[in-house]
């Protein structure tokens, strides 16, 4: 009796529809989950984004290379060089262009694991404009069956529904997530140990600075008598003179007056304080290679993976940059499509990327050489649509 309120009530004459047999478990285990557990998005974006400049370059570079690649929209016949779709991509409000637009789902697909872009509806086929909404705002509402059902926007107190429908106006755009059946996983949340350890690193560093760049050292006192007793007095007046006299970057340099009786012991470095450099670059290679990017592209010393910068360039947009920018042009285009009904494929036009020229270079002359092949084989193979073949002459 205990489990009866989960089970669904049967009436008669109700229409069976088909539905994945996995669809209830899914609705009941996932519902009220927090995406980001024990790491919410708005501290790890506060910590490894705003706070962390190995974090904050990886986003920028992968953001901005990816939106600056060049996109084609082709059907199974041609490509287009005007269309309502690329015009709407173009100019997708009034307030940003194709390039901020693109960065802003990048940004929060790697800030986060997830990106929502609301569409304005118009009277009929493409919508009128295009929106990134913040992913730290918004959460999904799962069904019965496990799918979402609508997508929920908050702002402080308030907050807004979208419901999901045949053109839904919200496109959530997620990474692979092993463990969540609604939100995506992100890089951030897979290196947030290193970015703990890089910033830990740097506010020693800086607490060094605040201490005249060196390591602490001892005041040891020395009595007539011999003994290493100081009175309560005097040790809190010698106390608040080194406070005030001789802490801080402000004193640096600035030579200790001692009196009778006190000896100076500095203190080297121990081992530890000598690796901790080390240990900052290590956890900075770790950010890097969860996001993607060769170490070589931030200046991070002591790696030497590839051989030279183009190299190490090259091996960034084809592992880290293309594979992203195809996976969000892919689902943008599907559902856009819902809007138009056109049957388009948005993607990265290869050709006019120049971090690829050698490797497009080479590959041009390889399909051209090929005897054996057809013109539209040919085109085929480099990704080109086929041209029409000329009427035969009269």
């Amino acid at each position: 009796m205990a489990f009866s309120l989960f089970r669904k009530a049967k009436t008669e004459g109700t229409a069976e529809r088909k539905a994945s047999a996995a669809g209830p478990v899914v609705a009941w285990t996932s519902a009220g989950r927090v995406a980001w557990s024990p790491r919410d998005t708005v501290s790890l974006t506060r910590a490894g984004f705003s706070g962390n400049p190995v974090g904050f370059r990886c986003v920028k570079l992968i953001a901005e290379a990816a939106a600056a690649l060049p996109l084609v929209l082709q059907d199974k016949v041609q490509r287009f060089d005007t269309h309502p779709l690329l015009a709407l991509l173009a100019r997708p409000n009034a307030a940003q262009g194709r390039a901020e637009l693109l960065e802003a789902i990048y940004g929060q697909l790697l800030l986060s694991g997830n990106a929502y872009v609301e569409a304005v509806a118009g009277d009929a086929g493409l919508p009128l404009e295009l929106h990134v909404l913040r992913s730290d705002r918004m959460s999904v509402v799962p069904g019965q069956d496990g799918w979402p059902v609508a997508f929920e926007y908050a702002v402080g107190a308030k907050k807004h529904r979208f419901s999901v429908g045949d053109a839904t106006p919200i496109c959530h755009i997620k990474s692979f997530h092993p463990q969540d059946d609604h939100y995506g996983f992100s890089p951030l949340q897979a290196s947030a140990m290193a970015v703990d350890v890089h910033n830990a690193a740097s506010r020693w560093s800086k607490s060094l600075l605040d201490n005249a760049a060196r390591p602490s050292g001892a005041l040891v006192w020395k009595g007539s008598d011999g003994q290493g007793q100081m009175a309560e007095d005097q040790f809190r007046r010698l106390s608040d003179e080194i406070e005030t006299n001789y802490l801080g970057a402000k004193n640096a340099g600035r030579p200790m007056v001692l009196e009778g009786g006190l000896d100076w012991k500095p203190m080297g470095f121990s081992p530890s304080d000598m690796e901790f450099q080390k240990t900052k670059e290590a956890a900075a290679r770790e950010i890097a290679l969860a996001f993607g990017v060769p170490p070589m592209l931030l200046g991070i010393p002591g790696d030497a993976t590839y051989a030279n910068y183009q190299e190490a360039n090259r091996a960034f947009y084809r592992l880290t940059v293309l594979p992203l920018a195809a996976r969000v042009a892919a689902v943008l285009a599907d559902w856009l499509a819902g809007y138009s009904g056109e049957l388009l494929e948005l993607k990265v036009d290869l050709d006019q990327v120049s971090a690829l020229s050698a490797e497009r270079d080479a590959q041009w002359k390889r399909v051209a050489a090929a005897e054996f092949l057809s013109e539209a084989e040919k085109r085929s193979l480099l990704g080109l649509p086929p041209v029409a073949e000329a009427a035969d002459a009269g």
